[in-house]
Order: structure tokens, then sequence, then C-alpha cells
């Protein structure tokens, strides 16, 4: 039987699903965690959030240790914060965070690798436009054809803030 948790300090809990996303469309950096034959790993990546599909999107190295992992347990726990400091004498340290249970998924289309890389351009570059034609220029075999891009697929999404902070 799996057991149901709640969060302990329920004035601290953000259960507004509009508020939740709103922090995963802000931060350009999640953490996960994730686990492989019963050994833990933890990885920032950047992202975006893309609001219609409840999944992020990110792109890595076609090798490595970060996607040893990932293919070999597609379950992740991710975390994103928005850290406005410690409050220098008070012993408290403001923020707003999201959690999020979430299944890896692994995007071989070519039409929706462009789709999501443009959605990260335009969630991480101050001048996206810039950048477009750079996607508008790759071909399915060549660089973009050799990119890992892939989402995960929110399956729960949970968060919490300081008392402090308005949000």
């Amino acid at each position: 039987m799996v057991k149901t948790y709640h969060m302990r300090r329920g004035d601290k809990e953000i259960k507004d699903r509009k508020k939740l996303e709103r922090i995963l469309k802000e931060t350009n950096f999640v953490t996960l965690a994730l686990a492989k034959d019963n050994v833990p790993y933890v990885v920032s990546l950047s992202h975006s959030y893309d609001e219609e599909a409840s999944c992020l999107y990110f792109h890595c190295a076609s090798e490595g240790k970060k996607l040893d992992f990932m293919r070999g347990n597609p379950l992740v726990w991710g975390q994103a914060l928005i850290d406005h400091g410690y409050l220098e004498g008070q012993c408290t340290h403001l923020y707003v965070s999201a959690m999020f249970k979430g299944r890896i998924e692994f995007i071989e289309d070519f039409d929706e690798k462009k789709k999501a890389l443009k959605h990260m351009i335009i969630h991480q570059d101050k001048k996206p436009e810039t950048l477009m034609p750079r996607l508008t220029g790759l071909e399915s075999g060549g660089a973009l054809g050799k990119t890992i891009v892939g989402r995960i697929v929110v399956e729960e999404l949970t968060g919490k803030k300081s008392a402090e902070v308005a949000f």
C-alpha cells in the first residue's frame, strides 16, 4: 500500500494550480532527483514549461550520466525554486517553490523537436528572434536530428512558500 502524505505546514502550501504553473514558467532551471538501480542522482537543467501540454521541455547531450539515469528510470521528482534570499536577523529564508512528479519522454519526431526547442528559446533567451533562424535551417539528419530533446510530463504538482512572500 502506498502511503499518502500531507504538507505539515498547511499555511505555506500553494494550492492554486495557476500559481504553481507560474513558478515553472518563471524559473529557468529545475533540479531533478533521478534514480537507477537503487542509486540516486541529482541534476539541474534548463527548461521551459508548456502549460497546454503540462510538461517541461529540456535538451541534453547525446550521452552521459544524466541520460543513462533518465533512460534507466523515466520517473523523476523535481523542484523549481524562486529564491528571495535569507532574511537577516530573523533566521528565515524567503522562497517560492513548486515540486513535481513526472515521467520523462524523449521526443523523436523532428517537427516536435523543433517545437520544443522553439519553446525553450522563447522562454530562455531575451532576444529569441535572433536564434529562430538557426532552427529553420536545421535538417532532420543534421544537428537537430542528433540533439536529444525530451519532456517531463507533469503528473503531480505541489508547492509552498514562505509566509512573508506575496505570490
